[in-house]
């Protein structure tokens, strides 16, 4: 997803300009969203319908379906909250804003006065013709990014959103040079950023479990899009730091600090839901004959603080379908068949 603003002061034409660059990115086949910041109140509705009065009675979010959908919110969410919202609403290309001229987008400006290190490109709104549009949606496919925190690209030498963006900004950085991202996360709010390696370990992790279910049920043919929210009401606890270690086809793998970190933070959550002692300081599973990749015949077993823990076959899937996609986003380069694990604290 790419995002640009359009910023100038009252009276430039920044509606003008909003439009026919939604327009001339919507003949090319895109799919747009576009996103308009106000000072003042904007209703979506009109006095003494239906979804004005909810909203009058006390409902702090109002959603009007019909022949369209709308949301009506009370509160003035922040953008980025927006920018990660409209993710899970569909799979746009890009998202044209109107106004937000404090944010850290590339900006198309309507008027000098508005100028700064995010600005792309100044035009006159009321003289620019079709070529002109055409040009600027060049540059708006070649400079615009998605959300400033997703932003990855350590193949080049970055490693953080703000230099990234300013890279793309300036030309010097392209869009499809960044790291592949499987994935998106936001706690409370607010967009956490998550480089190739950690987004594929949740992607991967997720979709051991999703494997265990029998998602037919559901009414769910093939997997797309997964959103997953979780409630958390308990304060989160500290990271463990812990020793590590992995052997595939009992042979030990390399793996650094982070890695390792991840790696013995996921089993140690995993290993907590089932229940199986108040303080788990060591981890032993063991994964054996696993035949092409298929892990039906595979045999499980788990040990915590050096006694054998008995679990069901359901469990036992969830395990192996979880341990096995976390170790496939280590990119192992030979044929698995027997994994081995062990976490101490």
């Amino acid at each position: 997803m790419k995002i640009v603003s359009i910023v100038g002061k009252k009276n430039t034409g920044k509606t003008s300009l909003t439009v026919k660059v939604i327009e001339e990115l919507t003949r090319r086949g895109y799919n747009v969203a576009s996103i308009k910041h106000s000072h003042h109140s904007i209703e979506m509705d009109k006095e003494n319908t239906d979804t004005w009065k909810h909203k009058q009675a006390g409902a702090n979010l109002v959603v009007g379906v019909g022949s369209t959908t709308f949301f009506n919110a009370r509160q003035e969410m922040d953008l980025n909250r927006i920018l990660y919202l409209i993710k899970h609403m569909d799979d746009f290309d890009f998202v044209v804003i109107e106004g937000y001229k404090s944010y850290n987008y590339p900006k198309i400006i309507t008027s000098p006065n508005v100028r700064d290190e995010y600005t792309i490109k100044e035009v006159d709104s009321f003289t620019i013709d079709e070529k002109g549009i055409s040009e600027l949606a060049d540059l708006i496919e070649e400079r615009g990014h998605d959300i400033v925190d997703t932003l990855f690209a350590n193949n080049c030498g970055y490693n953080d959103g703000e230099t990234i963006a300013s890279e793309i900004r300036n030309g010097n950085l392209k869009v499809d040079d960044l790291d592949n991202v499987q994935g998106y996360l936001s706690i409370d709010g607010k967009v956490v950023g998550l480089n190739r390696f950690v987004s594929d370990y949740l992607k991967q992790s997720v979709m051991g479990v999703i494997n265990t279910l029998n998602l037919k049920d559901y009414g769910v043919e093939d997997i797309g899009k997964i959103e997953l929210v979780i409630p958390n009401e308990n304060s989160p606890k500290n990271p463990i730091d812990a020793d590590c270690e992995i052997f595939i086809n009992n042979k030990a793998i390399l793996i650094n600090h982070f890695t390792r970190n991840i790696v013995s933070n996921s089993i140690k959550g995993m290993i907590n839901a089932l229940k199986t002692e108040d303080d788990v300081k060591l981890i032993d599973i063991e994964i054996k004959n696993i035949e092409n990749n298929e892990l039906v015949n595979a045999d499980i077993a788990l040990k915590t603080n050096g006694n054998d823990v008995e679990i069901n076959e359901f469990t036992q899937g969830i395990l192996k379908e979880t341990i096995f996609a976390t170790i496939n986003t280590l990119k192992i380069d030979e044929e698995i068949h027997e994994i081995r694990i062990k976490v101490e604290e």
